[in-house]
């Protein structure tokens, strides 16, 4: 690729990439206000829901359908909803991203984690500053880093290989969406007491910039890239490239597909 090329691409897609930056953004502040809402000591929710494992249930359901409202919503359906740079390398790795695409989505992808906790932290306040919420940051459990780091390589890995197979099946793709949010809902409820449930550097990034906390931040940069890659691979080596026909999340709209697509071979055989 040129450097036309690439001023081309930039030029024509920086909204996608746009979108990326405010789905995650939108994502984290969400995650903010709901983690505060149940977790701050001194909120009415918190004080109604007295089971902590209630609350975690309650933050993931909350976090699940936030989730598909994103990959549903006009820009999630035109950029693919992605919003996560692990989903994003998957993807590359299978062919249908190019790399011009793949490094603008993730740069988008850190802005927008880091950015929408800023926001959070304008709209809540010392709430959101409170050791109970802390940002909503994501840490190792009591297990520990290396627990914490299967932990996350293994839910990513699940969750890329519901999603390759999901999306790429006739029947099922329509319900992509339902299912990826399913996950993060289930994940936040079963999964986050081992590893603070991230599957994203990017939204573990967010949080830990705003809340100056590091702790093991290295297992969100390498668990959940490495679970997504290896799903990707591994749905290559049993079904073959060509039965990867988008990286789209929601292709069942009229919106623009940048990727390099062929949804239309998998609608024909319906």
């Amino acid at each position: 690729m040129t450097m036309a090329d690439v001023t081309t691409t930039i030029r024509s897609h920086w909204p996608e990439y746009l979108m990326e930056a405010a789905g995650l953004g939108l994502f984290m502040i969400s995650a903010c206000v709901f983690t505060a809402l149940l977790e701050h000591p001194m909120s009415p929710a918190h004080q109604a829901v007295e089971n902590g494992t209630l609350r975690r249930v309650l933050i993931g359901v909350a976090m699940g359908l936030t989730a598909v409202g994103l990959i549903c919503s006009p820009w999630g359906k035109r950029s693919g909803a992605h919003l996560n740079p692990s989903v994003t390398l998957a993807f590359l790795s299978l062919g249908k991203v190019t790399r011009i695409d793949a490094l603008f989505y993730i740069l988008a992808q850190f802005c927008g984690g880091i950015l929408g906790v800023a926001v959070a932290n304008l709209l809540i306040g010392e709430p959101l500053r409170h050791s109970a919420v802390d940002y909503a940051v994501t840490t190792p459990g009591s297990d520990g880093a290396v627990i914490a780091l299967v932990a996350e390589l293994a839910i990513s890995a699940i969750l890329m290989s519901v999603v390759l197979a999901v999306s790429n099946s006739p029947r099922l793709s329509r319900f992509t969406p339902l299912l990826a949010g399913g996950l993060v809902a289930i994940y936040i409820s079963i999964e986050a007491p081992v590893s603070g449930m991230s599957m994203n550097p990017a939204r573990s990034l967010g949080s830990a910039v705003s809340a100056d906390e590091w702790t093991a931040l290295w297992i969100y940069f390498v668990g959940p890239p490495l679970g997504m890659l290896l799903a990707a691979q591994l749905y290559r080596l049993t079904h073959g490239q060509s039965r990867v026909f988008c990286a789209k999340f929601h292709h069942h709209n009229s919106a623009r597909c940048i990727f390099r697509c062929n949804f239309g071979a998998l609608t024909r055989r319906d």
